[in-house]
């Protein structure tokens, strides 16, 4: 198949935008809790819709008070937490629109999203993000923003007295000002690749494609379901389901601090959680490692081959009896245990960003977490195609969602269209005239779709690496396989214009303590000595030959290198999504690869 289209299951009024889901859910007798904070004593306070409406309109009639006209932009540069949600929906109720600012951006990065964007005014969460903003407005003499407010501390009670006076008539034509063709957000790209770019997302991005995702996700999107969300809301797949949650009557909890996020897990207990491939990675590895650590991994791997053979033979439709009493058995010891550590309640996992691979797809789906993989950018409002509960191939990024269609180009590049595809690039007519072609925008990756329409991605266009020798080798095929592995962390794949492949690998600092001592080595191993070390050499290496049975022999990794240090956000090395910045790595690196060139290269 090379070209699918799924009709809109639902239809929208023009005239509709992102508020009127407040409105909805507020005016039902549930009157639904949209959402959940911990308190001074550390539990859970629901906020219910009409509670979540009354706050949003006193700070949306503060934000005109304080001069935000209709259209104008205003940052938010916050980790993610309830506030974050609250000055959104403000914002949009003030009949302006919203620049996301990654609370790790630099001066420069945030000055880049205020002054590109035209910002008037910004919203800091704490005394540092608010200075950083102010240092980035006086730097580069930005004198259109009039305004720092912070989350924390009395920022948001003055600026709802400074709405008081504000008439309800005059709010209620601000919020209704705003149509499906008016934009909501601009987004700015977490660069990959040069100086991120403003996506503009409308109003209708979110509504139509929220409403299509409802209808098509009940059994997840309603009145009963509950998530977590520890994604940065600078990041459009975050944005999306929580305007996503709003129009379905999701609670919706928040955790600022990666570090609380298995208590708040146990203590919220959500029905359904997102992430991106890595945290899944992780959940897997630490439980490998927890349980070898134990004495107790043989049981654990037997435990892992149970659960994927069930969920294979589930798919299939043959789940045998022999099958069905090893998946219960191993349910008691070892799956429910991972279920309680999550909460107890999940039931379905949304994942994208990236390929989660096959066998971890099996491996959750066959403990009783159904992983609902999707695909989507910054640019198609995050989902263009997704996995349901009751259509699901795993290994795929599912089928577009209704309103959405695929399109295969003659080189394998996947094109999209529909209601999910922004508007443009802001103020760069030049890269948007050059991203779409007759109406499908260029997506830069590429996959197949098959039979059934489940689209599947392949690798990265830019990314596809092309030897010396003319051969095309895509690095995520690769990359996937090794990291998947408790000891590495990171991958990346090199060998453009180059001889062969090679590859430089980062250790997990988490896993290795308890892989050194596993393998007779001292547990206090500084991450630079266990990379020069040649039993530590030799497991990657093993690692590495595994994953080469996947490819050809002129696709093979011929030599690598372990890197003393792991590629993290605070280095510059990944997104704030947890993607490698691969143009960056390479040339911080470039000592360590062309050293790895010149020297023999490894049989």
């Amino acid at each position: 198949m090379r070209e699918i289209s799924v009709p809109p299951l639902v239809n929208i009024a023009p005239e509709t935008n992102i508020t009127d889901f407040v409105i909805r859910e507020a005016e039902k007798a549930s009157n639904p809790a949209l959402f959940s904070k911990l308190d001074s004593n550390g539990q859970w306070q629901d906020i219910r819709a009409t509670d979540f409406l009354a706050d949003v309109r006193a700070l949306a009639k503060g934000l005109i008070a304080s001069g935000v006209a209709t259209g104008d932009r205003v940052g938010i540069m916050s980790r993610t937490r309830y506030e974050w949600s609250l000055v959104d929906f403000a914002i949009w109720f003030a009949g302006a629109v919203s620049v996301p600012i990654y609370e790790t951006s630099s001066p420069s990065q945030v000055a880049w999203n205020l002054g590109d964007s035209g910002a008037v005014a910004a919203f800091g969460e704490a005394a540092h993000h608010e200075d950083v903003i102010r240092q980035a407005v006086a730097a580069e003499d930005i004198s259109s923003v009039a305004h720092v407010w912070q989350l924390e501390g009395a920022g948001l009670d003055a600026l709802r007295a400074a709405g008081a006076g504000v008439p309800d008539d005059e709010l209620e034509s601000r919020r209704s000002s705003a149509g499906l063709a008016d934009l909501a957000t601009i987004i700015y790209t977490s660069g990959t690749t040069g100086r991120p770019k403003g996506c503009e997302l409308t109003h209708g991005n979110f509504v139509e494609l929220s409403e299509n995702a409802r209808a098509s996700l009940p059994e997840i999107i309603n009145e009963s379901g509950k998530t977590i969300m520890f994604l940065p809301l600078a990041h459009v797949f975050a944005r999306f389901i929580s305007v996503l949650a709003v129009a379905g009557g999701v609670q919706v909890a928040h955790t600022p601090d990666i570090k609380n996020l298995l208590a708040d897990l146990q203590s919220f207990q959500p029905t359904f959680i997102l992430a991106v491939p890595r945290v899944f990675e992780k959940v897997y590895n630490s439980a490998l490692t927890k349980a070898e650590d134990g004495g107790k991994g043989a049981i654990f791997h037997r435990a892992v081959d149970t659960a994927i053979a069930y969920s294979k033979a589930r798919e299939a439709g043959s789940l045998g009896l022999g099958l069905k009493i090893k998946h219960a058995v191993f349910d008691k010891l070892v799956y429910g245990k991972l279920r309680a550590a999550m909460g107890g309640q999940v039931a379905h996992a949304v994942s994208g960003g990236g390929p989660l691979g096959e066998r971890l797809g099996h491996f959750f789906q066959g403990i009783g977490l159904q992983i609902l993989e999707g695909y989507g950018l910054t640019e198609t409002t995050a989902p263009i195609s997704v996995n349901t509960p009751s259509m699901i191939r795993i290994g795929t990024v599912g089928a577009p969602l209704p309103g959405n269609s695929v399109k295969i180009a003659d080189d394998g590049e996947i094109l999209a269209k529909g209601v999910c595809v922004m508007r443009g690039y802001y103020k760069r007519e030049d890269l948007t005239e050059e991203t779409f072609a007759d109406g499908w925008f260029r997506t830069g990756d590429i996959g197949e779709l098959d039979s059934n329409g489940f689209l599947k991605i392949t690798g990265r266009k830019k990314e596809i690496i092309v030897t010396a020798g003319g051969k095309n080798v895509v690095p995520a095929l690769l990359e996937d396989q090794i990291r998947a592995d408790a000891l590495v962390s990171q991958v990346l794949v090199v060998g453009d214009n180059r001889p062969f492949i090679g590859a430089l690998v980062t250790l997990d600092e988490e896993a290795l303590p308890g892989w050194l001592e596993r393998h007779g080595l001292p547990s206090s191993t500084s991450l630079g000595e266990a990379a020069d070390h040649a039993v530590v050499k030799a497991a990657v290496q093993e690692l590495i030959s595994k994953a080469n049975q996947s490819v050809s022999q002129a696709e093979a990794i011929k030599s690598f290198r372990i890197v003393p240090a792991d590629f993290t956000e605070a280095s510059g090395h990944l997104t704030p999504s947890l993607k490698v910045k691969r143009a960056q790595v390479m040339k911080d690196f470039n000592a360590v690869i062309e050293e790895m060139y010149s020297a023999p290269r490894a049989s």
